[in-house]
């Protein structure tokens, strides 16, 4: 299946213009290209180029004379303007806190709900999460609304530099990039010792160490927000073993995370670092087979993305229902063992040890987007280095040790998307403290997602009236988000 680019007959020096102009945004800003309004002004085949290119990433088109929040702008000579200014310099770690807390309006809204209803205020709040610009300002907010908040981040996903300057705004961070081994689980337990009353998790790594190792501090908690497929997995085995000891949101399930996240965040930030570091090291993801691992919402993300920069996609996926929509999205469909050889495998199944040894020695090129930690198997492996990000295991490039590529490699989910996602956990957040459900692991509501999603609609510049009526669109379709 060809890309629209190259079914519409673009010359390879043009896509690599377009797609270069449209990767560089993308990396200065770490804003989301789909749902993007934009306009293109340069003329030509580069900038016909542009508008295929932006349409199948999801961006739309808007004529001239219209006015929509967040439009991006390619001028007469390739330059990019946001909301009809040059694009800022986002400068130090402080400038990409609050650069990222521009663009973060629904988050905005949940918080200042919050703030009014008095629920979190003096409320000790665990953030347990990667840390960077995004993060930092759901800690922030959270706090401007009377939580004292703590972050905590694993080593290899702590920005130092975000660290630092969040800390200077009064937030207690314990995120050290330079821990490892028995010193990163002695600041984990630490950290969880601070004593909450809420955590917020992503993987359900702390959760999961706060039950192993001081499940006295569990009974403390009202209870938990989940952000991850891979957090809420195990949580859920605890729940059917009878282990689990608190009240879980599962704020990963809700339609304002996964459908956006997921899919079109992960895709993004995931396939957009994959290019960045294979064009360090001389390669391009045109016209090379890639074979993703998985087609739930990352997989799709991830092939889609993969397909619009011009890679050559199939799938693997045991999955029934979900191997029979990647055929109708008009991917290959077949065994790793077949796809896999010579190719770019990407894992997006969120299992350890879904890129086995064969499958690695098989390949070309392995990475993962999303992730768990062994996501490929490494043991024994001898790295070359080859270029930032890219090491040689026999024949094989590795990219960045197998870690989730878009945290390790790139700023991680763009920034609208993650206001998506933050927002949805300050809602649940809210649901947690005033329906106080008791043990088990718990969906957040649908009218709470909804009012998630009218928000969105609204820093969209949807008039507040329509999103509202919105919501009454429910009975020309059922069951809701089918």
């Amino acid at each position: 299946m060809a890309s629209a680019l190259d079914a519409a007959g673009f010359s390879q020096a043009t896509i690599g213009k377009a797609e270069g102009i449209v990767r560089r945004f993308a990396k200065h800003t770490n804003l989301q290209l789909s749902g993007r309004p934009f306009r293109v002004d340069m003329q030509g085949v580069v900038g016909a180029a542009l508008r295929t290119l932006l349409s199948e990433l999801g961006a739309r088109e808007i004529g001239h004379g219209e006015a929509s929040p967040g439009l991006l702008v390619i001028g007469k000579l390739g330059e990019a303007k946001l909301d009809n200014a040059p694009l800022p310099d986002r400068g130090d770690a402080s400038g990409r806190i609050d650069f990222a807390g521009k663009h973060m309006p629904t988050s905005r809204t949940m918080a200042t709900r919050l703030a009014e209803s008095g629920l979190v205020n003096g409320l000790r709040v665990g953030i347990a999460m990667t840390l960077e610009p995004k993060t930092a300002n759901l800690a922030l907010l959270l706090a401007s609304a009377g939580a004292k908040v703590a972050v905590y981040a694993h080593p290899d996903e702590t920005d130092a530099a975000v660290a630092a300057a969040l800390a200077t705004r009064g937030i207690v961070v314990d995120a050290d990039a330079n821990l490892s081994g028995a010193e990163e689980r002695a600041a984990a337990l630490s950290w969880l010792k601070r004593g909450f009353d809420v955590v917020v998790d992503d993987g359900s790594h702390l959760v999961r160490l706060a039950h192993e190792a001081a499940p006295e501090l569990v009974t403390m908690w009202i209870g938990v927000t989940e952000e991850t497929t891979s957090g809420l997995t195990p949580l859920r085995a605890m729940e059917a073993e009878g282990v689990l000891m608190t009240p879980v949101i599962a704020v990963n399930d809700a339609a304002t995370k996964t459908f956006f996240d997921n899919r079109f965040g992960t895709g993004q930030s995931c396939v957009f670092a994959i290019a960045d570091v294979l064009e360090g090291a001389g390669l391009s993801l045109r016209d090379q087979p890639a074979l993703v691992l998985g087609f739930g919402p990352v997989g799709q993300g991830v092939a889609a993305h993969l397909h619009a920069l011009g890679a050559r996609v199939a799938v693997a996926e045991p999955d029934p229902i979900r191997a029979l929509l990647a055929i109708h999205a008009g991917f290959t469909v077949g065994s790793v063992e077949s796809l896999a050889p010579g190719a770019l495998v990407v894992s997006a199944t969120g299992v350890r040890g879904s890129i086995k040894s064969a499958t690695l020695s098989a390949a070309k090129i392995v990475a993962v987007a999303g992730g768990v930690p062994g996501e490929v198997d490494l043991e024994g492996a001898v790295f070359e280095p080859v270029a930032p990000h890219v090491e040689r295991v026999g024949e094989t490039l590795v990219l960045d040790r197998g870690g989730c590529i878009n945290i390790t490699a790139a700023e991680g989910n763009p920034i609208e998307i993650m206001d998506l996602s933050f927002a949805t956990q300050l809602a649940a957040l809210e649901y947690l403290l005033t329906a106080r459900p008791g043990i088990g692991v718990h969906p957040l509501p649908l009218e709470d997602v909804d009012r998630v999603a009218r928000a969105a609609l609204i820093a969209r510049g949807l008039p507040a009236g329509l999103a509202l009526a919105s919501a009454s669109a429910g009975d020309w379709h059922s069951p809701r988000y089918q």
